[in-house]
């Protein structure tokens, strides 16, 4: 019951943006070594959530990019999963295209990723 409130809250339109979503990660309830935990959040964020975080900044997607480097070094293949929205990159605006490109640059950039997370990555960079 727990995980489909958070998946609720991080999904929600009516969330503060990425003061919301960063708030409900510090929330009790939320464990970021727990994986059905990180799908309710984190996963429903990206997956659900279009409003914040498809934003005109692009901090929903370097918001995610940060989460999927700290989850990369706890949980490399639910890291891997997560990078899933990211990929879509070459569906939306010009604008948001290269705001989520920068995201997955971001992550490429780092020395140790696993390779899991730089598969979906790269895949989806050069591809």
């Amino acid at each position: 019951m727990i995980n489909l409130w958070l998946s609720v809250q991080a999904a929600s339109d009516q969330l503060d943006g990425i003061n919301g979503i960063k708030a409900l990660i510090e929330h009790e309830a939320f464990d970021i070594k727990n994986p059905n935990k990180v799908r309710s959040v984190i996963g429903a964020f990206a997956g659900q959530n279009l409003r914040h975080f498809h934003g005109a900044d692009g901090e929903g997607y370097l918001w995610l990019a940060d989460q999927i480097l700290l989850l990369d070094e706890l949980n490399p293949q639910i890291a891997a999963r997560l990078v899933g929205p990211l990929t879509k990159w070459r569906r939306l605006s010009t604008q948001s295209s290269e705001l989520m490109k920068k995201a997955l640059e971001r992550i490429l950039q780092r020395t140790n990723l696993s390779k899991d997370v730089y598969e979906v990555v790269h895949k989806s960079l050069v591809n």
